[in-house]
């Protein structure tokens, strides 16, 4: 029963850290087109 809740536990985490990961690279690729769009 153990090994299943951490089973779902790591699947949770991973997916968490995907989404956390490609939040990132598309906050700063639009933080860099605004600074872009800005500057011109």
């Amino acid at each position: 029963m153990a090994s299943d809740n951490i089973k779902s536990a790591m699947q949770t985490y991973g997916s968490f850290v995907g989404f956390v990961k490609w939040g990132t690279i598309v906050s700063v690729a639009l933080a860099a087109l605004v600074v872009l769009l800005i500057s011109t």
